[in-house]
């Protein structure tokens, strides 16, 4: 590379990421960067899978427990303080590795967004509850009506992105479209290589199956029972992530423990295959067939990084 290196490693949830990033970290004097938003959120521990700080071995890591359950952190402001700490790391002479499951994030990291508006709380509001009384499709008319090529691109029943289409055009009064065409602020500087873990679909259901029965068998509805005993709302969109959700409804009385552990497999299952479908659509990402905890698949990556960075494994200074 002829850049500053940069490592992303991506995957499915229950890949083995936080494990292949640790383990390269050690080897080639690196620090991660958290790019998974639930694991931004303090108290949210079990359900997210967040590593333990003894299980760190004094790896630097960044953006975990920043925010309170009830605070909000947008795309863009994380792609703002990500970049400033990715250039902290690198001029300490570190390897950044920037390892997580939120797709959107690592995107707007590494390509950028495109320069629209904040966000709009009270016009976010009025449009779910016109969504809500009408429909997603009126959500869908409303775009047509402003940005017939947004519209097109977008399905009517994806009503998160109908709504940010929206409120993009009003509040900019402008169509989306033409502020995507002014192009986004891409990370310079930097040599990104980025390391896809690719495990067998039912090797990958399997260990989702019994990371969840785990989660739950060790502290998961006492650790959300605790978050609402602090004041917490339960509609907070934490709680809305795959485990707490089914553990929240499970308190409060709506399922039983086992019908929650169920529907929390099954959501985050179906969640894994729309997060490789996101992350298929990366561009010269190196792929590998096995979990991150894989001798072989760690191997392999050693392999590649050895011949990548200007600092290969065999001479990198190991963490203190």
């Amino acid at each position: 590379m002829t850049h500053r290196p940069v490592l992303a490693i991506l995957g499915a949830t229950a890949s083995g990421k936080s494990s292949l990033a640790l383990f390269l970290a050690a080897r080639f004097r690196g620090e991660i960067l958290n790019c998974d938003s639930l694991q931004m959120v303090r108290h949210f521990d079990i359900g997210s899978a967040k590593v333990p700080v003894e299980e760190r071995h004094g790896i630097a890591h960044h953006f975990l427990d920043i925010l309170e359950p009830d605070e909000q952190f947008a795309a863009g402001e994380y792609m703002r303080q990500a970049r400033a700490v990715l250039h902290s790391v690198s001029a300490r002479g570190h390897l950044p590795i920037v390892v997580g499951g939120t797709g959107f994030y690592l995107r707007a990291l590494l390509e950028g967004l495109f320069p629209g508006p904040t966000r709009s709380p009270e016009l976010r509001r009025r449009l779910r509850k016109r969504a809500e009384q009408k429909g997603s499709a009126y959500v869908h008319r409303l775009l047509r009506r402003l940005d017939a090529a947004a519209a097109a691109r977008i399905h009517p029943n994806d009503l998160p992105k109908l709504i940010r289409a929206v409120e993009v055009c009003l509040l900019a009064r402008r169509p989306v479209t033409e502020l995507f065409g002014e192009g986004r602020p891409a990370l310079e500087g930097y040599g990104v290589l980025k390391l896809g873990l690719n495990p067998p679909r039912e090797a990958l259901y399997a260990r989702i199956n019994e990371r969840t029965q785990w989660m739950f068998d060790h502290g998961l509805v006492e650790e959300v029972h605790g978050i609402l005993q602090k004041g917490y709302a339960s509609d907070l969109p934490p709680f809305r992530s795959h485990g707490y959700r089914q553990a929240v409804d499970f308190l409060e009385g709506r399922i039983s423990l086992q019908e929650a552990i169920y529907h929390a497999q099954t959501r985050t299952r179906q969640y894994a295959k729309r997060q490789m479908t996101w992350f298929r659509k990366e561009a010269q990402v190196h792929w590998f067939s096995g979990f991150g905890d894989d001798a072989a698949v760690q191997q392999q990556v050693c392999a590649l990084l050895s011949s990548s960075l200007e600092a290969p494994a065999e001479k990198a200074q190991p963490h203190a």
